[in-house]
């Protein structure tokens, strides 16, 4: 279930929202100012944050550039001012979107679920690519690019390349390669790595004798470069 933050001086306003979004099931937080909303930002860990732009003490475009710092958590501004200067200033500030009031809650509940499937694609989208250099891994399609150019890659190849990528900076002994690769279903020599690291090399690395991505570490095994 979804959590928001409701950060607005009105304690009618934060009825009003927090009520609808409910009834939306969604859990909320709410908070009247903006310490109090920076410090449940980080203590509640929302995945959204309604953020009202008159607050007392600091307004709510500080709040924003604020919790912008701290992370990419999606945020809704809220205001009475009707001035594309606050509306353009909020989204520059990193806000996601940006409603006026006096508003309907049925509108407020559909910005809302809008924002968070926006969200979850953008999410998504990210899970499913891993970047390192001019080495770039899509983890849907399998197509592995290096300088805009795809390789051609084998089956096996691929598994070590991605788990190596995926686990950046952690060392592989052999032995883990093959069963994690074979899941034990491969009882040979282990220097068959060493051949698949190889081929590997030779197919992403730009001087496969001096290799910046797939790393020996010495009597022990394999790392990617972090």
């Amino acid at each position: 279930m979804p959590k928001v933050l409701i950060v607005d001086d009105e304690p009618a306003i934060l009825e009003l929202v927090s009520f609808n979004l409910q009834q939306a099931g969604f859990t909320t937080v709410t908070a009247g100012d903006g310490a109090e909303a920076l410090e449940k930002a980080a203590t509640e860990k929302p995945d959204l944050i309604i953020l009202d732009v008159m607050l007392p003490n600091v307004d709510g475009f500080e709040v924003c550039r604020s919790l912008r710092t701290r992370g990419n958590t999606p945020i809704l501004m809220l205001t009475a001012r009707r001035e594309e200067i606050d509306r353009v200033l909020g989204l520059e500030l990193g806000a996601d979107d940006y409603l006026t009031k006096p508003f309907s809650p049925r509108e407020l509940v559909a910005r809302v679920r809008a924002i968070l499937r926006r969200a979850a694609e953008n999410q998504r989208q990210e899970d499913e690519i891993i970047a390192v250099g001019d080495v770039v891994i899509n983890t849907a399609s399998h197509v592995v690019t290096v300088k805009g150019k795809p390789v051609d890659l084998t089956l096996k190849e691929y598994q070590l390349l991605h788990l190596l990528a995926e686990n950046r900076g952690r060392v592989f002994s052999r032995e883990a390669l093959l069963e994690r690769l074979w899941e034990g279903e491969y009882y040979g020599d282990t220097r068959t790595i060493d051949v698949h690291i190889r081929h590997l090399r030779e197919k992403i690395e730009e001087n496969p004798s001096h290799p910046r991505y797939i790393l020996t570490v010495r009597g022990v095994g394999y790392k990617f470069s972090d």
